[in-house]
C-alpha cells in the first residue's frame, strides 16, 4: 500500500522509527517532511501535505504525527476527501476504516510509544471498509456534510 506520512518536530522522531517498520511490512512510504528536526515548525504545514495526498489520490491512506496527535486531526478534517481521526487504541485504528472509512491515521508521539505506534499504524492499514448499508448510509451524510457545509 502507498502511505503519505508526515510529522511536525513533535512527531519527527517518531516518524522516522515508523518509516523503517512501514517499508519493512512492504508499504511504500512518501514522506512529505519534516525531513530534519525544526523545533518551529508547525504541524498544518505537513498535515495539508498529507491530506492532499490522501485525497488526490496519490496514496491509499495517511498517517501524520504531532505531539497530541489532535491538531493534526483537526486539520487533516479540513480537506475534502479526508476523513482523519487521532487513534491512540488498536480498536479505534481499525474500526475507523470499517466504519467511517478513515484514510489518515493521527498519532500524538507525545502519547504513545514506538510499539503501540506499530500496531495502530499495522491495524489502521489492514482494515478496510465494510460497505455495510449502515455504515454507508452514515458515511454518505458525512459526506453530504463536506459538500454542503464546507
Amino acid at each position: 500500500m502507498r502511505i503519505a506520512i508526515g510529522a511536525d518536530h513533535g512527531g519527527f522522531d517518531l516518524k522516522q522509527e515508523l518509516k523503517v517498520f512501514l517499508s519493512s511490512q512492504g508499504h511504500e512510504v512518501e514522506d512529505v517532511g519534516a525531513h530534519r528536526l525544526e523545533p518551529t515548525d508547525d504541524y498544518p504545514d505537513f498535515t495539508l501535505a498529507v491530506a492532499k495526498i490522501v485525497a488526490n489520490r496519490g496514496a491509499e491512506r495517511g498517517i501524520m504525527i504531532c505531539g497530541s496527535g489532535v491538531g493534526a486531526s483537526v486539520a487533516a478534517n479540513k480537506v475534502k476527501g479526508v476523513r482523519a481521526s487521532v487513534c491512540h487504541d488498536t480498536y479505534s485504528a481499525h474500526q475507523g476504516v470499517e466504519h467511517d472509512d478513515m484514510n489518515v491515521l493521527c498519532l500524538g508521539a507525545r502519547i504513545v510509544g514506538l510499539e503501540l505506534a506499530w500496531e495502530l499504524a499495522a491495524e489502521f492499514l489492514a482494515a478496510n471498509y465494510s460497505g455495510e448499508e449502515r455504515h454507508q448510509r452514515r458515511l454518505d451524510k458525512v459526506l453530504d456534510m463536506e459538500d454542503h457545509l464546507g
